[in-house]
């Protein structure tokens, strides 16, 4: 299928300064700041992204990485009239409020041709506001995974377990061996939404977790306490690296390594693709051999569900240089460099399963492209920021709080007054 598509490569490669490397005359020199999320190892494999696209076309980049904070480094570079060429967000709740408030750029006509060619119809559907496409899904990820320390499982004789109940009695098992079950990264809120998700998702089932998605659904419905009342119990303190305190005061890129330290500090993460990533640039151990996964449990539901996330890049403001860069994102060719050195799913239907550097990140990738009706994208991430991406109030705020009081009702009474002002503010 990938070489139906060369011809047009050519063409639309060829309208940013593509092919050759000679640059084109009307991008060299010319400068695109980028903003984004991705810091440590994943902003390095970006840079190699940035790096071909300076190749192809003599442009020069300057990424800024704003960490968990992009809403807000993007609003408060917005209203200074000072905003980057592109930015990449998290979610696509935030890219449907800027459309609408009128501060992105839609695609040009050769980058839309481009999108609606080589990425699925759900990927464009997140990228779009009111009908307009605005966004390239650059990078997605299987957020359904546990990554667990071969050595601690084959030592105590275990195994990966094949539904929820089987989850919580291994992490009770691993308690009293004297082993923490998971490293939690609570530090960064992100990852406590991703728990929860996976937990709804299998419980409740794909209709309730798009019920709750859009707010049809209160966080005070009883599915939504079982679900929270099922984290704190596997969240335990016994059950945690350090205990809360140390889950805490975890960051992502700490909690992957703690698992695959020498010792392990803990048996298992939860978290996406992109642990791969970390445990190469981290650690010493070896994906497929000291590292492995298996995907999240099943639950009450009985349905397989894939809970997706990813980042899409938009334009905030009229640059030839940034367009030319978001027609680049589209291509397989801009996501190779990264798919190669780890850590990374594309959701472009023709970069070849190949270029992943391993078997583990190519599984996975195929899982994420033959989901289909099971997956569904992250939840937070659909949120109005305001509730599902503030780091000190909302979704975020209030899964860390429940760690603490260990009290799901209340922590559900509290989602439910902050989804309340958030979806008001939003409409």
């Amino acid at each position: 299928m990938r070489y139906r598509w060369t011809a047009l490569l050519l063409v639309l490669l060829t309208a940013c300064g593509g092919g050759g490397g000679g640059g084109s005359a009307g991008l060299v020199g010319e400068r695109v700041e980028v903003l984004a999320s991705w810091s440590g190892a994943e902003a390095d494999r970006f840079g190699l992204v940035l790096r071909e696209f300076e190749r192809r076309t003599g442009a020069v980049v300057r990424y800024t990485s704003a960490r968990n904070r992009v809403p807000d480094e993007l609003a408060a570079r917005l209203a200074a009239g000072d905003p980057p060429d592109v930015a990449v967000l998290p979610q696509p709740g935030l890219l449907r409020e800027l459309a609408q408030a009128g501060d992105l750029v839609p695609l040009d006509a050769p980058t839309r041709a481009l999108v609606r060619d080589t990425f699925p119809a759900a990927f464009q559907e997140l990228g779009s506001s009111a009908g307009r496409l605005y966004g390239v899904w650059f990078k997605a990820a299987d957020k359904s995974l546990v990554w667990y320390d071969v050595a601690t499982f084959e030592r105590l004789g275990e195994v990966a377990p094949g539904d929820l109940d089987g989850l919580m009695a291994l992490a009770d098992r691993l308690a009293v061996a004297g082993v923490p079950a998971f490293s939690a990264s609570a530090q960064d809120g992100w990852t406590l939404t991703d728990w929860f998700e996976n937990l709804y998702l299998r419980e409740a089932g794909g209709q309730a977790y798009d019920d709750l998605a859009a707010h049809r659904t209160p966080w005070t419905a009883p599915s939504v306490v079982a679900a929270l009342a099922q984290l704190e119990r596997l969240l335990a303190p016994e059950h945690l690296a350090g205990g809360t305190a140390g889950a805490l005061s975890t960051g992502f890129e700490d909690s992957v390594a703690a698992v695959f330290a020498r010792p392990p500090r803990a048996a298992m993460v939860v978290e996406a693709d992109f642990v791969a990533g970390v445990v190469t640039s981290r650690t010493d151990a070896e994906l497929g051999i000291d590292a492995d996964v298996f995907a999240f449990p099943a639950g009450a539901s009985g349905e397989p569900g894939l809970v997706a996330g990813g980042d899409v890049a938009v334009l905030t403001r009229p640059s030839e240089a940034g367009a030319a860069l978001m027609r680049f994102l589209a291509t397989p060719e801009a996501a190779e460099p990264w798919a190669r050195a780890g850590g990374f799913l594309s959701p472009n239907l023709l970069l070849d399963l190949d270029a992943y550097g391993d078997p583990v990140a190519r599984a996975v990738a195929r899982q994420v492209l033959e989901a289909g009706d099971g997956l569904h994208f992250d939840l937070s991430d659909l949120q109005p920021a305001a509730f599902g991406s503030a780091e000190s109030v909302g979704l975020r705020a209030e899964l860390r709080e429940l760690l603490v009081h260990r009290d799901p009702v209340r922590t559900a009474e509290r989602l439910e007054a902050a989804a309340d002002r958030a979806f008001a503010g939003a409409s």
